[in-house]
């Protein structure tokens, strides 16, 4: 299991804010990576080698973390990550009803 702290620096090194979505964290990774792999940089050195490394350690880090994640789909919580769902979904009840 990960430390905070580590959890920390891998996000900071892939520049993501406070939170991500699974496609940010992928995103930010390949534009990193396009950045600092060593076949697509000029000046291959041990630099860029270490730094692509520790984008590795990092993506996969993040990954770990997001899959060991425990999602809930209780109906408030749902409804929390999708409030325009349910205001149409309770709109749509009270309008039909009415009829």
């Amino acid at each position: 299991m990960a430390k905070f702290s580590e959890i920390e620096e891998a996000r900071k090194l892939l520049g993501l804010g406070e939170t991500a979505t699974l496609k940010e964290i992928k995103s930010a990774y390949r534009r990193m990576a396009k950045q600092h792999h060593p076949d697509k940089v000029v000046d291959k050195d041990q630099a860029e080698s270490a730094t692509m490394k520790r984008l590795n350690w990092a993506y996969k880090l993040l990954l770990d973390y997001c899959a060991g994640y425990k999602y809930s789909f209780r109906k408030d919580d749902v409804a929390r990550t999708y409030p325009y769902d349910e205001y149409m979904e309770t709109f749509k009840e009270k309008w039909f009803n009415s009829i």
